[in-house]
Formats: structure tokens, C-alpha cells, sequence
């Protein structure tokens, strides 16, 4: 499978919406809780400073995606926050790291000084391995700072990078 990371096309709204909804429905990453229908997928990922998704070069299926957008305003607005998403059925081939890969470049190139994460969740060890690994500086936990599915909490992990 060879993969090319790109800009978000309206085109690529289902595919971005099935595999953003399957994190949101897997209740262990994103905040939100609620799936995007394809209009409101396109409106959200077309309204972000920048949406990429990962094509599948061989087949040209969209099987990741991320946003990026500031993370403050004003005396804050160099700071940077993103969020990605891989289709379940390809997760382990090193797909997000394209993506995060991906996405320090393009933050850097839209003048963000820094890229911030204000809730990797502890159990999100993959996620947790991967930023550490590219030089992401671990800022501190927040005590159970992320609800569960089942109703229960567990801490999250802030994370900067400098740009």
C-alpha cells in the first residue's frame, strides 16, 4: 500500500466522515461524542486551516485524515492543535506517523511556532510511543481529564512540539 497524505478535497467527505466517526465512536480519543453526517463533514474539515487526508496510492481510498487549526487566539494564535484519524482496518502500517509527519510541516509552512495536544489519552499508548518518538514534549497529566464510553474517567496527556 503506498500512501500519499493531500489536502481535503468535499469530494472525500464520506470516506473522512466513516473514519473520523469510527474514533468518535470508539470513545478513546476525540472529545466529541456525537458522528459527522457527509454535510457536516465536509463543512468542519473544509472550515479547519488545513485537512489532509492519506490516500491508498494503489486504490485511491481515503484511509486517514487530519485537521488543524489554532489552538488559542490572539497573543496564543501561534499555537497550533490537531487531531488525527485512521481507518480501523489499516491501523498499524504507519499511516498516522505520515500524517503527523504531514502535519508539523504544514503547521510550520501556515506560521504556528508551536503544535500543542491538550488530551492524548493515557490508554492511547500507540499515540502516546509515536509523539514521544518524533520529539513531542510531554507537558504533564491531567487526572482523569477523558470520559470513558462506559461512564468511567482516565487522565489525559498534554504534549507540545516546537515548530
Amino acid at each position: 500500500m503506498g500512501i500519499e497524505i493531500r489536502q481535503y478535497r468535499s469530494g472525500d467527505a464520506t470516506e473522512a466522515a466513516r473514519i473520523w466517526n469510527q474514533v468518535v465512536d470508539d470513545g478513546v480519543a476525540f472529545p466529541q461524542e456525537d458522528d459527522l453526517t457527509d454535510t457536516e463533514a465536509d463543512g468542519f474539515f473544509s472550515s479547519q486551516s488545513y485537512c489532509a487526508v492519506a490516500e491508498d496510492t494503489e486504490t485511491g481510498r481515503v484511509v486517514g485524515l487530519y485537521i488543524l487549526h489554532p489552538n488559542n487566539v490572539g497573543r496564543c494564535g501561534h499555537i497550533c492543535n490537531a487531531s488525527y484519524a485512521v481507518s480501523r482496518d489499516v491501523r498499524g502500517r504507519h499511516i498516522g506517523e505520515k500524517l503527523v509527519l504531514d502535519c508539523l510541516a504544514k503547521a510550520k509552512e501556515k506560521g504556528f511556532r508551536i503544535l500543542q495536544f491538550n488530551a492524548v489519552v493515557a490508554s492511547n499508548t500507540h499515540a502516546l510511543h509515536l509523539y514521544e518518538r518524533l520529539g513531542f514534549v510531554r507537558l504533564g497529566t491531567v487526572p482523569g481529564g477523558y470520559r470513558l464510553n462506559d461512564g468511567t474517567y482516565e487522565d489525559i496527556v498534554l504534549f507540545y512540539h516546537t515548530l
